[in-house]
């Protein structure tokens, strides 16, 4: 049985999603405007610098663009309302974009550990470049750094793995300028094997995240359920519900960042249908009082003692 919502549920359902649809918008358009402007910086910089390691790392914060773009469409995909093909909305936009960022970071971390091995290999591919490379790294480092660090808190703010990932594939795309900046140093120095050895423990480290974040949204998009800790607080709400007898067959799933929650409550048998629906609707009510849960399915037993589900 699924008991309906009541109105101030649905504001705030509604105005959580409002909040996390505008703030994931805003982070993520406010990403494009700094990777475009980085991006052309490197390409431009590197150029007269002779510094292909600069050239390639403005390349890369072009896939960020790529990701960018990608969570933005997800973004505004997984907010649209319920339909009749898709009943429980389109949250799992967002498990969808989940996964291509994590493949992203797997691509960006193996090309990485490729480049970094071809040039330990051969130490005469690490071109020496001038000064203002170096000067042009730091800048994007920072920048990019600091882009990380804002992304990484609006997501944890809204709760939105996504979000998270895409903050990451930022934090990806900094380690790559810290990368950059190293090799310059350590050719200025004359240790140019500096600059493949730190390409190659960034690379390992990138392709774990996007091992991570892969693997993750695989689990989401086959109905993983929720973690130990979560059924743990939705079972206390149950045994906090004194009309209830008993319950069982809980089951939960994730849909985007939300989870939807099944349920059987035992009931006693000879109670009437009117009562027995008003104790539904309070345990839906007290369910959804945690922002992570969309919505609750609930289905009403008899209780006998002498006979367990």
């Amino acid at each position: 049985m699924n008991i309906k919502n009541t109105s101030s549920n649905k504001m705030s359902e509604f105005e959580t999603q409002q909040a996390k649809f505008k703030a994931a918008k805003k982070s993520t358009l406010i990403s494009v405007v700094v990777n475009t402007l980085l991006s052309i910086w490197q390409i431009i910089i590197g150029i007269f610098s002779h510094s292909s390691g600069l050239i390639a790392d403005g390349i890369h914060t072009l896939s960020d663009l790529v990701a960018d773009f990608v969570v933005l469409i997800a973004n505004k995909k997984s907010h649209k309302k319920p339909d009749e093909d898709h009943p429980y909305g389109h949250f799992r936009y967002e498990n969808g974009a989940s996964l291509i960022l994590g493949i992203i970071l797997l691509v960006v971390g193996v090309g990485m550990v490729w480049s970094a091995i071809g040039k330990m290999l051969n130490p005469a591919l690490i071109p020496e470049v001038h000064m203002i490379a170096l000067v042009a790294a730091l800048v994007a480092l920072v920048a990019k750094e600091g882009l990380f660090r804002y992304m990484l808190y609006v997501a944890k703010k809204v709760n939105s793995n996504m979000l998270v990932a895409n903050a990451w594939h930022a934090r990806s795309d900094a380690a790559s300028s810290l990368v950059v900046a190293v090799g310059i140093v350590g050719s200025l120095c004359g240790l140019r094997i500096l600059d493949p050895i730190a390409a190659l423990i960034v690379g390992t480290f990138v392709f774990r995240m996007g091992f991570k974040f892969t693997n993750q949204s695989m689990q989401d998009l086959m109905d993983k359920g929720a973690d130990e800790e979560t059924l743990q607080e939705i079972r206390t709400v149950l045994e906090g519900i004194n009309e209830l007898s008993g319950y069982h067959d809980l089951k939960t799933r994730k849909s985007g960042d939300f989870l939807l929650v099944d349920v059987h409550l035992e009931l006693d048998g000879n109670m009437s249908i009117t009562a027995g629906h008003d104790i539904a609707v309070n345990v839906r009510k007290k369910l959804m009082e945690n922002p992570q849960i969309l919505d609750v399915m609930t289905h009403l037993d008899p209780y006998d003692k002498n006979h367990k589900h």
